[in-house]
């Protein structure tokens, strides 16, 4: 392959490389952001003897998100897997959050 069929074939892609570095830079720095806020608030709750339910259904339900979205570009059954248990992780710490709420209501 000469150096102008690679041209071609990036000028046919429309993707502008450097774009897709930039949010792939951003996600990263979103993600280590995501999760060093969920430590803190992870930390913070169990010393002030706080429940974990809500931030523990969150980052469960982000794994679940970013796995789907891997899994739709690759295939691989690796993320699927992600995607099962991050959802089925969401939707238990989710369901002990609303019977929490639902218990102290009542």
């Amino acid at each position: 392959m000469d150096k102008n069929e690679l041209l071609a074939r990036s000028r046919a892609e429309k993707r502008d490389e450097g774009e897709a570095y930039v949010a792939d830079r951003g996600r990263r720095a979103g993600v280590v952001g995501f999760c060093a806020v969920t430590v803190v608030i992870l930390t913070f709750n169990f010393i002030m003897d706080q429940n974990n339910y809500v931030p523990l259904a969150m980052f469960w339900a982000y794994l679940a998100a970013e796995g789907w979205g891997k899994y739709r570009a690759s295939r691989a059954r690796s993320h699927l897997w992600v995607v099962v248990f991050g959802a089925a992780g969401a939707l238990c710490w989710l369901a002990c959050h609303i019977l929490t709420v639902v218990k102290a209501a009542a």
